[in-house]
């Protein structure tokens, strides 16, 4: 195999408020638990289970961390891209710990707002990227607030050509 992947896509529910603090150099890092479930039928009971994965995420993207900072609350549910990562650290105690993540850099990430809450501004919330503005990709424009306008269908056929 030539290269690899890490990358990762969640869609799930905020386990609580965005938590802002900054780096020494000023940067600003959003962080959140994120909560995904399955639910099956269990085949023995026939009873309906599910059971909840909860995934810490961390934004480096100033955009997106704004955005984050915003309009995200406890139980929003969002659409994200990013990579995984683990980090080893030293507690109290002299321990090695480690702590896997869900990064979304300072460039690639994504981050996408399912729910059609608004906000106090009266605008209603929606995607936002890191992607270059030609992409295909959903992008403000570094505007937070909500979609780029629609497209006019004007002259377009009706009929889809495959």
């Amino acid at each position: 195999m030539a290269g690899s992947v890490n990358k990762v896509i969640l869609v799930g529910n905020l386990g609580k408020d965005p938590e802002v603090r900054h780096s020494q150099s000023g940067q600003k890092i959003v962080s959140f638990p994120l909560a995904t479930s399955d639910t099956w039928n269990d085949r023995q009971s026939g009873e309906r289970r599910e059971r909840t994965e909860w995934h810490r995420i961390v934004i480096f993207s100033e955009r997106l961390a704004d955005v984050a900072e915003r309009f995200l609350r406890k139980g929003r549910k969002v659409y994200l891209e990013g990579s995984l990562q683990t980090r080893k650290w030293q507690g109290q105690d002299g321990k090695d710990n480690y702590t896997t993540e869900i990064v979304l850099p300072r460039f690639g990430g994504e981050l996408t707002i399912l729910d059609t809450r608004h906000t106090e501004e009266g605008e209603q919330s929606g995607g936002y990227s890191n992607a270059p503005r030609n992409s295909g990709t959903r992008d403000n424009g570094g505007q937070a607030g909500g979609w780029d306008a629609p497209q006019s269908n004007a002259g377009l056929d009706d009929e889809i050509p495959f």
